[in-house]
């Protein structure tokens, strides 16, 4: 095959946006299958490695998936004083668990993930991300609706973190991003407990579901600390949520974080300290106005969908 053939390479589509579209090389295929739930594609990308794709979406890739993952999981982890027990909404491929079971506090983990053979094809295709955190005996693994879940079980928790594919129409997780959720979120909250969510791309021309999610968490919780970081595989700044009742990550300075890094968790994040806790939770003033001129609140009637 000639170089200059066009076809040298497959292409992943990523559809950013209607506007934007990023083309991916890919040198194989390892695992694709339509579940009951939605479609699921594990490809080696000459972008971003492994990487795993739900309904035509990048989820996690193997440069930067720790990106993402210490983002979601250590600034709510390391604000609470000592979390012992934790909940986990999604996070098919291990890698939130991983990060939650870094924190030698963690007594018992829970994760509730509605798409089983999404999580067996993590378990079995992507080893670096879960890093076997699915053998670990504090993990208590569930194939159910988090939703349902929650509303079926009265456990309290010290940190429930959200880790759910975006809300595509017709996707599985479109009403686990409405203020009935949320409520539902709170009421399973110790009362000293705290939340984040992956809360979508908080790019200048993309911040709209950032900010209705920021929105919705403050007509539910008392304290609601919107962060961001750089996400390469997704091409965008994403967004990010903490809330709680009584717990402020901003009133942490980075000494403090450095000291409870090194002295409740078992690893050092490849990405992640105390001037990096500062930095997510400093946005830009556009992003500021966004949040504060945004007064959707987003219900199980009205929910917020992704393109």
């Amino acid at each position: 095959m000639k170089d200059s053939d066009p076809d040298k390479h497959k292409w992943f589509h990523d559809y950013v946006s209607p506007d934007l579209t990023m083309l991916h090389s890919i040198s194989g295929v390892i695992y694709s299958r339509q579940t009951q739930y939605q479609s699921m594609d594990i490809v080696n990308t000459g972008s971003f490695g492994v990487c795993l794709i739900l309904d035509g979406k990048i989820q996690s890739s193997e440069t930067d998936e720790f990106i993402y993952h210490e983002a979601l999981v250590h600034p709510v982890m390391l604000t609470h004083p000592g979390p012992e027990r934790v909940f986990i909404a999604g996070g098919g491929e291990g890698a939130t668990l991983r990060e939650v079971l870094a924190h030698k506090t963690v007594k018992k983990a829970v994760m509730v993930d509605i798409d089983e053979e999404v999580v067996d094809a993590c378990r079995r295709f992507l080893p670096s991300f879960h890093q076997n955190s699915f053998d670990d005996p504090r993990a208590s693994l569930h194939f159910a609706n988090a939703r349902k879940y929650l509303e079926e079980n009265d456990e309290k928790f010290d940190v429930i973190i959200i880790d759910l594919a975006d809300p595509l129409a017709k996707g599985p997780a479109r009403l686990l991003y409405t203020r009935e959720f949320y409520h539902l979120v709170k009421q399973r909250l110790e009362p000293n407990g705290i939340m984040s969510v992956q809360a979508e791309p908080s790019g200048w021309n993309e911040s709209q579901n950032f900010a209705a999610i920021a929105s919705t968490l403050r007509a539910t919780f008392s304290i609601v600390r919107p962060y961001q970081v750089y996400i390469p595989s997704f091409t965008s700044l994403w967004g990010f949520v903490s809330a709680s009742q009584s717990l402020n990550p901003v009133e942490l300075k980075p000494e403090e974080i450095d000291t409870r890094i090194s002295a409740r968790m078992s690893r050092e994040p490849k990405s992640y300290d105390g001037l990096t806790h500062q930095a997510v939770f400093t946005l830009p003033k556009h992003t500021q106005h966004q949040l504060a001129i945004t007064k959707k609140i987003i219900t199980d009637e009205e929910p917020i969908f992704t393109w």
